[in-house]
């Protein structure tokens, strides 16, 4: 009788892998070998990955257009059961392959003697995330465009008018919106050029703690100055008369965005992890620090839209339209403009250079060249994509689109892509992920890499395996119109 086993040797031009006895060896190139220099660099990059436009440029007005306290509970409890243990898996499969996404989830696959096949998982997240970067530069770039503009005093007792003015000036204006994304996509590509240790843990050491500084000042001023009962009632008490399964489908799919899972972002900051590092305690304090985020973005927004009398579910310009008419007004409205889009350009600056990472890694491996020259290529090819959304806003007809998608309707480029991601690809890719760790990779392998109590590992895998692919599925389903639940 022959055994079945599989063991993994590397070798400078990929790995060696021995299944049922047999020899076998894939061309794959040098595995990784850039390292966090610590835990806290992992959790610091991890969470600076995680903590961007999605905790206080969108959750604040999802939260708006789907009902406030209800929502908040669907996206906590998607957060607990579905992010974490989704995170932990793409960690897992970093760490384990030592690769870019793709190739990691390839490498993990011939170990445990399964088709390379899925390594299609790996690529699905990492053009996920490149598609989101497509437009979260050019929100990006808005936020710095806001810098100068309340820093100038722009916002100062203008009228409602006034401030919507600016914002469609803005928006409607293709070159300058076109040298705003510019600025950002530049800045990505210096620090992401510089590598690991020099670019991405020494930008995050310093630009999260400030990032976060920011926030709680403003959180602070707005529980002072603003309504800061009527937003902990919204955020808190939830209502369910007011939550569809759309809405549904937004938390869990928000809960993929905030925690950049299914991206590419987390397995490739996995493979940088080292060994000795423990993934599930690492992991817990990043979901934690996220959602603390998230829910203090909230807390730093709604007490200023209630306290001003404004709507919260004013969409995408609740941050660009709405909360400057409250800066206009309030007192040291020019100073705490000025802080709070510094903030948002930090938290989407460090989220960007997170998402460009794992292209840069699949061109320096695919094409064989230094991290400089595979950094511009992702850098350029990034920019145009993002002229995508820049024309979308400015009204170009050639982007604007008149598509329903399941219920939804589509008005551009831009809505298309972001609903694309958000909505179907980052669930869809977490589905894939999932089944491959609980299901494709030999426990035994994923055990190993967690290295923890068995019975926090049979929980892990309980989640990954069952709990996780069905909310998943169900959620498809009911959007889709096959089932009603």
């Amino acid at each position: 009788m022959r055994l079945s086993t599989t063991a993994v040797l590397w070798s400078d031009s990929g790995f060696v892998y021995i299944h049922n006895n047999e020899l076998h060896m894939t061309t794959i190139t040098n595995a990784i070998s850039s390292r966090w220099s610590s835990r806290l660099s992992f959790i610091l990059a991890s969470t600076a990955a995680a903590v961007g436009l999605g905790n206080i440029w969108k959750f604040p007005y999802i939260t708006g257009e789907n009902g406030g306290g209800a929502f908040v509970l669907v996206y906590l409890v998607c957060i607990l059961l579905i992010g974490i243990p989704v995170m932990i898996a793409e960690v897992v499969i970093g760490r384990r392959g030592r690769h870019s996404p793709g190739h990691a989830a390839r490498v993990v696959a011939k170990e445990s003697g399964r088709s390379s096949w899925w390594q299609s998982a790996g690529w699905l997240g990492m053009l996920t995330g490149f598609l989101v970067l497509s437009f979260y530069t050019v929100i990006a770039g808005w936020a710095l465009a806001y810098v100068f503009e309340a820093g100038a005093g722009t916002f100062s007792g203008a009228s409602t008018a006034a401030i919507n003015d600016t914002f469609m000036a803005l928006t409607g204006d293709a070159k300058a919106l076109t040298f705003w994304q510019t600025l950002i996509v530049g800045g990505t590509v210096l620090v992401v050029g510089n590598g690991v240790k020099n670019g991405l843990e020494r930008s995050v050491r310093f630009l999260l703690p400030a990032m976060i500084a920011l926030l709680m000042v403003v959180a602070v001023y707005a529980g002072v100055t603003g309504d800061f009962q009527a937003a902990v009632n919204f955020m808190f008490a939830p209502d369910f008369s007011r939550l569809t399964v759309n809405g549904v489908m937004i938390a869990l799919g928000h809960a993929f965005f905030t925690l950049g899972l299914a991206s590419g972002v987390v397995i490739m900051y996995g493979a940088y992890l080292p060994k000795s590092t423990s993934v599930v305690q690492t992991t817990l304090w990043i979901a934690i620090a996220d959602t603390f985020v998230a829910l203090l973005a909230g807390l730093a927004i709604f007490p200023i839209v209630f306290g001003s009398n404004l709507i919260p579910g004013a969409g995408p310009g609740l941050i660009f339209q709405t909360l400057p008419v409250a800066f206009s007004t309030m007192p040291a409205g020019i100073l705490i403009g000025t802080t709070f889009f510094v903030m948002l350009v930090i938290a989407a600056f460090t989220s960007a250079i997170a998402m460009i990472e794992s292209a840069v890694a699949f061109l320096s491996e695919q094409l064989k060249i230094g991290r400089w020259p595979a950094t511009l290529i992702a850098g350029t090819v990034l920019w145009l994509f993002g002229q995508l959304t820049v024309y979308s806003f400015s009204g170009s007809s050639w982007a604007q689109l008149d598509w329903v998608i399941f219920g939804k309707p589509i008005a551009s480029i831009f809505e298309f892509i972001d609903y694309l991601t958000s909505s179907l690809l980052l669930p869809l890719g977490g589905l894939l992920l999932a089944v491959f760790v609980g299901w494709v990779m030999q426990s035994r392998y994923s055990q190993d890499e967690l290295d923890t109590k068995p019975a926090v590992f049979r929980l892990w895998l309980f989640c990954v395996r069952w709990l996780a692919p069905i909310a998943i599925t169900l959620i498809f389903l009911q959007l889709v119109g096959v089932i009603t639940l």
